[in-house]
C-alpha cells in the first residue's frame, strides 16, 4: 500500500516550480496523479474525462485510417493514450515544453509513461508547441513541412486563461490560420478548455475552419460535490485549401 501522500518529484523550470505529487484517495482506495504549476493545479489522474474526449471527440471527425496526429501537451498522458487507443492512428507526436514532464514518462514515474514511451508509433519532443506552430520548422523537427490529420491541444486552461501571455496569439484568427497550415485539407484541430463554451472564441474558429462546434463534456466531480463539465472544441479545415502534400 502506498503512503497517504507523497511528492515523487519537485523542479524549478522558466514557467514556475512544477510538481508531480501522489496521494490516496480515501474514498475509492486508489492512488491519484496531480501536476501542479506553482500553486494551480494543471491535472489529475481523477478526472480524465475532458482529455480523453479531446481525443475521442476531435478524430471521429476524421474518416479512414492511417492517421498522422499532433498533440500539444503531454501532462499525464491521457489525451495522447486515447490517440494511440485508435487503431487508425499510425504516428503520434506529442509536443510538451517541459523537459521534466517528458522525463517522468521516461522514467515511468507516472501510470500511462511505461505504455506510451514503448508504443513505437508514438514520439515525446520537447518544444513550445505556440511557437513551434509559427515556425518554419513546424511541429516535427525531424520534418519541417510535415502535416498532420489532427492536432490536438491541452495546455492552456482555455483560450482566455492561458499559462504564459505568448500563448494568446495561437487563438487569434491569424495564429489559427498558422495553425492551420500544418493540417492536411479536411484536417481537425481539436482544443479541451476549463471554461464553458465562450461565444468569441467560437467565432474566431468560425472564421478560419469549414466548420466547428463546441462540445461540453460532463463528468462526476467529488471535488465540487456533483457534476464538472469541460469543453471541447473541434474544427475541420476547409478541403479546398491547397495542400502541397499527399
Amino acid at each position: 500500500m502506498s503512503a497517504r501522500f507523497e511528492e515523487i518529484d519537485w523542479r524549478p523550470t522558466p514557467m514556475g516550480d512544477i510538481s508531480l505529487r501522489r496521494r490516496r484517495d480515501p474514498s475509492t482506495g486508489t492512488d491519484v496523479y496531480e501536476v501542479k504549476l506553482g500553486d494551480e493545479f494543471l491535472m489529475s489522474s481523477l478526472f480524465t474525462e475532458g482529455e480523453i474526449a479531446l481525443t475521442r471527440l476531435g478524430l471521429a471527425k476524421l474518416p479512414g485510417g492511417d492517421l498522422d496526429v499532433a498533440v500539444g501537451g503531454l501532462g499525464l498522458g491521457y489525451t495522447a493514450q486515447a490517440a494511440l487507443d485508435d487503431p487508425r492512428v499510425r504516428s503520434l507526436i506529442v509536443v510538451e515544453a517541459l523537459g521534466e514532464v517528458i522525463d517522468w514518462h521516461e522514467r515511468g514515474l507516472v501510470p500511462l509513461g511505461e505504455r506510451l514511451t514503448s508504443d513505437s508509433r508514438c514520439r515525446l519532443v520537447q518544444g513550445d508547441f505556440f511557437a513551434e506552430v509559427g515556425a518554419s520548422r513546424g511541429l516535427d523537427p525531424q520534418a519541417p513541412d510535415r502535416r498532420f490529420h489532427a492536432i490536438l491541444l491541452d495546455i492552456d486552461h482555455s483560450p482566455q486563461h492561458v499559462l504564459h501571455p505568448s500563448h494568446a496569439t495561437l487563438y487569434e484568427p491569424s495564429g489559427l490560420r498558422r495553425l492551420a497550415d500544418q493540417l492536411h485539407p479536411d484536417g481537425v484541430f481539436a482544443l479541451w478548455s476549463n471554461d464553458p463554451p465562450h461565444e468569441d472564441f467560437s467565432s474566431v474558429l468560425a472564421e478560419v475552419f469549414a466548420d466547428s462546434e463546441a462540445h461540453i463534456v460532463d463528468f462526476d466531480s467529488s471535488l465540487q460535490g456533483g457534476k464538472a463539465a469541460n469543453t471541447v472544441y473541434v474544427a475541420r479545415k476547409r478541403a479546398a485549401e491547397s495542400d502541397g502534400q499527399a
